[in-house]
This record gives structure tokens, sequence and C-alpha cells, in this order.
């Protein structure tokens, strides 16, 4: 039972909580209030008890839903899609990629895509298409716009996620009070977003959940800068021969591979999978 001088009663502090609470503590927050998961973990700022061996938050692994027709590899590395001229309603989706455990995932690849204001994707560029990398934290934030509907779906944001070295997780991310929720019928309500509405835009928060133990980190991490595009980062030195890319491998930082003829070098720790070939992804591989 909740008293006054224990406001969350017999519910145990969980790390995942003071990890956030931390890190909000330490820079500006995207999102602060209106949203159930970061009023929860500010709440529990201000608890005094030690991090527990297992989270307590009842977080299952995000679920998986259907990558779609319209996913196209190597979209750029930036971590806002809105460009001069852009129209629709600001959207700015800011969280965390957390393994099992509650540990934050830093150098985490996030792969955001999604329609335009008028319910449309870009098949020919890569308008409002981009890849990003989760920071030491396990932060990440995306600058976009709301998206269009179109004939059969509901509002949604299409995402893969992959820790360093790990299986990739292809999903969708949801706003919840649209009417089509109801019928679309892949909604889940487990990826809908806080949402809520900051001046001529709105701000959303989720929290990734990967079905990964410990904090795995690369060796290297990938950088982007919060207004676009910037450089691939320089690569480690190479940890061994050169092979041929294959698909189902996992490559290291400094893994050199060939592909058509052309050397690559790692410089993101990663499963190949078709799709992501080396020159598809410069977030993955440089080219020596």
């Amino acid at each position: 039972m909740s008293t006054p001088h224990n406001p969350l009663g017999d519910r145990q502090i969980s790390r995942k909580s003071l990890l956030k609470a931390a890190a909000l503590a330490g820079a500006v927050p995207v999102l602060i209030g209106g949203g159930t998961a970061l009023a929860r973990d500010t709440a529990a700022a201000g608890g005094t008890a030690p991090l527990t061996p297992d989270c307590h938050d009842g977080d299952a692994p995000t679920g998986e839903q259907i990558e779609g027709p319209y996913f196209k590899p190597g979209s750029p590395l930036r971590t806002n899609l809105v460009t001069p001229g852009t129209q629709g309603t600001p959207l700015t989706v800011s969280g965390y990629v957390f393994g099992r455990n509650c540990a934050p995932i830093s150098g985490a690849l996030l792969d955001f895509w999604q329609a335009d204001v008028n319910g449309n994707y870009d098949n020919s560029g890569y308008t409002f298409r981009g890849h990003q990398f989760s920071d030491a934290n396990g932060a990440y934030t995306l600058g976009t716009i709301i998206p269009g509907l179109y004939p059969g779906r509901t509002r949604h944001i299409h995402v893969k996620v992959q820790a360093p070295g790990q299986p990739i997780l292809t999903t969708q991310l949801y706003f919840p009070n649209e009417p089509r929720n109801a019928t679309d019928s892949i909604f889940d309500p487990a990826l809908v977003m806080t949402v809520r509405q900051v001046g001529n835009g709105s701000q959303a928060s989720f929290d990734f959940v990967l079905n990964v133990n410990g904090t795995p980190k690369p060796s290297t991490s990938p950088s982007s800068s919060p207004t676009g595009n910037s450089p691939s980062p320089s690569p480690s030195s190479s940890s061994g021969g050169t092979t041929t890319w294959q698909a189902g491998t996992s490559y290291k930082v400094g893994d050199q591979v060939t592909y058509n003829g052309v050397t690559y070098v790692c410089i993101q720790a990663h499963t190949a999978f078709a799709g992501w070939e080396p020159p598809n992804v410069p977030a993955l591989w440089s080219r020596r």
C-alpha cells in the first residue's frame, strides 16, 4: 500500500527506470511529461534504491511486424528526415534501445522509413528514409513529420533495429487514438507510441526492448549529426584477410570483404543479410 512517504508503494525500481532517469537528468530532455513511460521513469528519479539485478518493468521484447513492400536499403545516415520545404506536421520521436535485462544498448542501428504527408513512399530516392545509431545511453531521436494515410493501413512508421552483431528486429510504430487502428489487420497496441502536441508539432516516445542480454557495444560507433547527413567514420585497421561477403555471416569491426570485386571494411559489428550488401549500407561498410 502506498504511503505519503513512499509514493511508489511496493513497486520495485528497476535498472531501466534508474538508467533512463539518470540519462534524462544529464541532458536536455526531448520529451518529459504527457507520456506514461517517461513519466514513470521521471517519478523514479527520486528513489535511492540500488540497481536491481533484473528488469522489473514487465517489458517483453518489442514485437516484430512485417517489413512491407516499401523498404529500401542504403538509406542516408541522418537523424532528421525533414528538409527545406517539407510539408506536414512536425514530429519528434525519441526513446531508448534496451536489452532484456534493461541495460541500454549503445551503437544500435535504427533504420526508419515512412510515407509523406500524402501517404506516398519515395521509391526512387530517400525522402523520409534514414538510419542512425543509438548513443552511449542507448538513446535515439528522429526528426520527421506525422505520416499520411493510404488505403488499407492506419498511420505508422517503419523501423529496423539491430544491436551490434545481433539479429534484426523489423517492426512498426503506431499513433494513439487513430480511427483506423481498429480496422488495420496488423495493428498492435503494444507498438503505440506515447504522443503529445507541443506548439505546432507533436512529440512522441517509444522504447525498443531487443531480445538481447548484456550491453553490446561496437568497437567503434558511427555517429550522425542532428541536422542531417554526416560522413562515414574511418574504419579501424583490418583484423585479418579478405573474404567474399556472404549473408548470414557475423562480421566484426575491421573485417574485410569483397563484393563484386570491390573491397570493403566493416565499421559496425553486425550479422549480414540480403538487402544490406556493402554498397547499400555505408553505415556498416566503408569502401577501401
